[in-house]
């Protein structure tokens, strides 16, 4: 796959990151995760189940190439603040907030793949009584795990890796079935994990 334009995205501080766009592959099984979110969200919102969204990223243009008004070019950016999570929303009356991720690791996630920030982010979101949670997949092992930010906070508390191993997954994480529509049926897994007026 051939990178086809390369632009740059200044970060906090001053650093600068070229971003390269690249085609959307579908040859391979299924999509990204990204994308099969924002189609599960879709579903969600069209039959008013939740509504649930992907957050913008929060950045500045300085600089924009204009070879006609319809072709008009971000040539460079920089993030305005560090970002979040990626999606957050509504459902039965209950705040969510979570972050989503691909790995080709066949064995961990690793956690330099998440923010400092972030996780605390999740953290206090559940703090104060939001549901909040990962969503990772594993691409190479064709699974998507959801993880409760409780139990990946656990994780950081009592164990010193730079990595979530998949056993770890597999014993505390609940793997989302891929599906035609929705897509990936998170919110199943929520009515389960949580119970009471979530399980109705």
């Amino acid at each position: 796959m051939s990178i086809t334009k390369q632009n740059k995205i200044n970060y906090p501080g001053g650093t600068k990151v070229k971003v390269s766009k690249l085609p959307t592959n579908y040859s391979n099984r299924g999509m990204a995760l990204e994308d099969d979110i924002n189609l599960t969200n879709n579903y969600y919102i069209d039959n008013d189940i939740a509504y649930i969204y992907k957050k913008p990223t929060p950045i500045k243009i300085t600089k924009v190439d204009y070879p006609s008004r319809q072709k008009a070019v971000i040539k460079e950016a920089f993030f305005t603040t560090p970002s979040t999570t990626d999606y957050n929303g509504i459902y039965k009356g209950k705040y969510i907030d979570f972050e989503a991720k691909e790995t080709n690791s066949k064995s961990s996630f690793s956690l330099a793949n998440i923010h400092k920030h972030q996780i605390k982010h999740l953290e206090n979101i559940y703090r104060h009584g939001g549901i909040s949670f990962l969503i990772i997949r594993f691409n190479k092992l064709n699974k998507t795990y959801l993880l409760k930010a409780e139990d990946l906070i656990s994780f950081l508390e009592n164990e010193k890796r730079k990595s979530i191993p998949l056993d770890f997954f597999e014993k505390y994480g609940i793997i989302i079935e891929e599906k035609y529509n929705p897509r990936l049926d998170y919110l199943k897994i929520i009515d389960f994990l949580y119970g009471g007026s979530y399980g109705k």
